[in-house]
C-alpha cells in the first residue's frame, strides 16, 4: 500500500509536484484540527470573558449607583450632624448664658452654691431666695416716692432753713414742684394722714410697714389716703407741697426702723439690681434676722390677664411651708 501522496503546484508556465508521506498528511490534519479546536476555545473564552466583563461592568455600575446614593445619604447625615451640632452648640451657649445670668442672680442675692452644683438645683435655690428678695422689695421701703430729681437737704446734722439752728435732720428733702404725686414705697398701713402742727411737718402721712419700718412724708399739699387704710407699694398717697415749716415746695421723706431714723437715700436708690449694697451701707438693721424672718413668706402675683382685670387688687402675702 502506497503511504505517500502527491501535491501538485501549477503556474502559468509549468507545474511541480511534491511527494509527501501520509504521516505528514495526518500530522497536518491533526494540526488543523488542533488549531481549529484552539481557535474555538479562544473564541469561546473571549465570548465568556466579554460576558464576564459586561457582568462586571453592570455590577460596577450598580455599585457606583449604590455608592452615589450612599454618598448622598452621607451628605444628608453630615448635614444633619452639623445641624444637630449647631443646635447643641446653641443650646450650650444658651445654657452658659443662663448659667452666667444665674450666677449674677446668685451674686445679687448672696448665694454661693458649691462648685459643680447642677443648674436645675441652682435654679431652685435661686427661685427660693428670689422670693425673699421679692418679699423684701414689697414690704421694706425701697425706691423713690416721687420722680427723683435730686436732694436739696441731706440726712444728718444741718442748719434748719427756717429756724436757722443746728439740728439733726431725720430725713431727706427731695426736690419737687408743687403737687408732684407721692407714692408708697412699700406695702403698709396708714398710721397718720393729715395736718401735724406740732412737728412742723405740715400735712403729713405716716405709713406703718412690716418688720418695724415706718415712712414719713411731710410738707404735703394734699393727702389722698386716710388713717387705717391699707396701701400697697406704688399707690398714690399724696401730693407735694409747702405746708408746715418749709421754705419752698419739696418732699420731706423719712424712713425709721423701730423709731430709729435711717438715711433715706440708701433706700431711695435700693432696687433688685443693687440688692446687696444696702446691707453694707445701712448697718443699723439686723438684715440676716430680717431675711430669716421672710424666708417663709412669698408674694403671690396674678397672671398678666388677671392683672389687667384686677389692677386694683393688692398682692397677697401668705406663709409657705418649708
Amino acid at each position: 500500500m502506497d503511504k505517500r501522496f502527491t501535491i501538485t503546484i501549477h503556474d502559468d508556465n509549468s507545474f511541480s509536484q511534491i511527494n509527501l508521506h501520509k504521516f505528514v498528511k495526518k500530522a497536518i490534519a491533526y494540526a488543523v484540527v488542533f488549531l481549529m479546536t484552539l481557535a474555538l476555545i479562544a473564541v469561546t473564552t473571549i465570548l465568556y470573558l466579554d460576558y464576564k466583563v459586561d457582568a462586571v461592568a453592570q455590577k460596577k455600575s450598580k455599585l457606583e449607583e449604590a455608592y452615589r446614593i450612599l454618598d448622598e445619604h452621607n451628605d444628608e447625615l453630615r448635614a444633619s450632624i452639623e445641624q444637630t451640632q449647631q443646635k447643641l452648640d446653641d443650646k450650650k451657649d444658651e445654657l452658659q448664658s443662663v448659667s452666667d445670668k444665674l450666677e449674677d442672680i446668685e451674686d445679687l442675692i448672696g448665694l454661693n452654691p458649691p462648685k459643680g452644683t447642677p443648674l436645675l438645683e441652682r435654679a431652685d435655690m435661686t427661685k427660693v431666695t428670689s422670693q425673699q428678695v421679692a418679699v423684701l422689695m414689697k414690704l421694706v421701703p425701697n425706691g423713690s416716692p416721687i420722680e427723683y430729681k435730686g436732694i436739696t437737704s441731706d440726712f444728718g446734722y444741718r442748719i434748719h432753713p427756717t429756724l436757722h439752728t443746728r439740728e439733726f435732720h431725720r430725713g431727706s428733702d427731695m426736690k419737687a414742684e408743687m403737687d408732684t404725686p407721692v407714692h408708697a414705697t412699700a406695702d403698709g398701713l396708714v398710721e397718720y394722714a393729715g395736718l401735724h402742727e406740732k412737728s412742723g411737718y405740715g400735712n403729713l402721712v405716716i405709713l406703718d410697714h412690716s418688720f418695724g419700718f415706718k415712712t414719713y412724708f411731710g410738707h404735703l399739699n394734699k393727702v389722698v389716703v386716710k388713717s387705717g387704710q391699707f396701701v400697697k407699694k406704688g399707690a398714690l398717697i399724696a401730693y407735694t407741697g409747702n405746708s408746715g415749716m418749709s421754705n419752698g415746695p419739696h418732699l420731706h421723706y423719712e424712713i425709721r426702723f423701730i423709731q430709729r431714723p435711717l438715711n433715706p437715700v440708701y433706700f431711695v436708690k435700693w432696687s433688685v439690681k443693687n440688692y446687696k449694697e444696702i446691707f453694707e451701707k445701712e448697718e443699723n438693721i439686723p438684715w440676716q434676722s430680717l431675711i430669716t424672718a421672710t424666708s417663709n413668706l412669698r408674694v403671690i402675683t396674678t397672671t398678666t390677664a388677671q392683672t389687667q382685670v384686677q389692677q386694683s387688687l393688692p398682692s397677697v402675702l401668705s406663709l409657705r411651708e418649708k
